[in-house]
């Protein structure tokens, strides 16, 4: 199977995320820890094809986030990113 088939868009992971975080996750904007770039999450390339959720930076591929559930427990690694900037609920 070629990556271009596996591959989706951040759009894909909208309702996993939004069980974790109570605002909209796909209109929030990640800067990659590893580039420095900054795309919204709705943008970023997802891999759902595996033992969990990978999702990469389209512009150097590093990886942003990982998802993993197993046993009742979720696992969400975000050390690819520098940091994650959504709209404030409350403003």
């Amino acid at each position: 199977m070629l990556e271009s088939e596996l591959k989706v868009d951040g759009n894909a992971i909208g309702g996993l995320l939004r069980e974790f975080f109570t605002v909209e996750m796909t209109a929030a904007e990640s800067t990659c820890a590893g580039c420095g770039k900054v795309h919204v999450v709705g943008r970023v390339d997802v891999y759902m094809n595996a033992p969990g959720v990978v999702v990469r930076c389209p512009s150097c591929t590093n990886v942003l986030m990982r998802v993993v559930r197993g046993g009742g427990r979720v696992w969400l690694d975000l050390s690819g990113m520098r940091c994650i900037e959504f709209t404030d609920p409350e403003a």
